[in-house]
């Protein structure tokens, strides 16, 4: 007799009458009754989040959703003018641009606020030489930590201060962001200037404080720019100013002998 195939999953399921989510009736249970970030916490999380973890969430999704022609805008609305015809690629170009620079900032600063954190035992005694060993560690292995500076807000980041505030409102400052924090007042001694904290970074810190999982931040980051980057290409179809960005790059080239 043939093994019995199975595929177990929590997430949902359908029949002919029903579609199941996350151990609800889709129709009944949620539509009109769980926002869409609540539905992406709980997704991902396994649990429904209360009021004040879902307002965090949602503030963080709504810091990432923009920010002006970054790289990922540009390369979806590039990608738009060639191919008018596969939006989904479009949306995907822009998607596949987040990284180290742009975006995955806020899965590289929880990941290295979590590192820093579980060096010691229990909270730290003094959040300020725990930022500061972390900082000094991170320079003499010539890396960048992540979360520091902007190439846009040169003195602060103006979403860093809201996140932090709309935290400590619900209760929900926790270590990460105190480290994170922590970094900010400690760094510039160290490393002899003066960075924001950005973003990226506090955005990154705050759902560590949620108890999300940090090798899954980038995917929030990716979630959240994904309706940037609707609004980008739903104005690329108005302006069609990919074509221009094209043309002018097309025109101001210079050809360059090889040597």
């Amino acid at each position: 007799m043939a093994e019995e195939l199975s595929f177990p999953t929590s997430i949902g399921t359908s029949d002919a009458d029903s579609i199941t989510l996350l151990g609800q009736d889709l129709a009944a249970d949620l539509m009109g009754k769980v926002g869409f970030g609540e539905l992406a916490f709980w997704l991902v999380a396994g649990r429904r989040p209360t009021a004040g973890e879902t307002r965090v969430f949602e503030t963080v999704l709504v810091a990432l959703a923009d920010h002006g022609f970054t790289p990922t805008a540009i390369a979806a609305r590039l990608t738009y003018a060639s191919a008018p015809e596969a939006l989904q690629g479009a949306l995907a170009a822009g998607l596949l641009g987040g990284g180290s620079r742009f975006l995955g900032v806020t899965e590289d600063c929880a990941v290295f606020l979590r590192d820093t954190l579980a060096s010691v035992d229990g909270e730290p005694a003094d959040w300020d030489a725990l930022a500061a060993d972390a900082i000094t560690a991170r320079r003499a292995a010539g890396k960048f930590v992540p979360g520091l500076g902007h190439p846009v807000h040169k003195t602060q980041d103006p979403r860093t201060p809201v996140l932090i505030r709309i935290a400590e409102e619900e209760g929900l400052r926790g270590p990460h962001l105190r480290l994170f924090e922590a970094i900010g007042r400690v760094h510039p001694a160290i490393l002899g200037r003066t960075l924001p904290l950005n973003g990226a970074g506090v955005c990154g810190a705050a759902l560590a404080d949620l108890g999300l999982p940090v090798e899954m931040l980038r995917g929030f980051a990716l979630l959240a720019r994904a309706a940037g980057l609707l609004g980008h290409l739903a104005e690329e179809r108005r302006t069609g100013l990919g074509l221009d960005i094209y043309r002018t790059v097309d025109r101001n080239a210079r050809y360059v002998t090889p040597e």
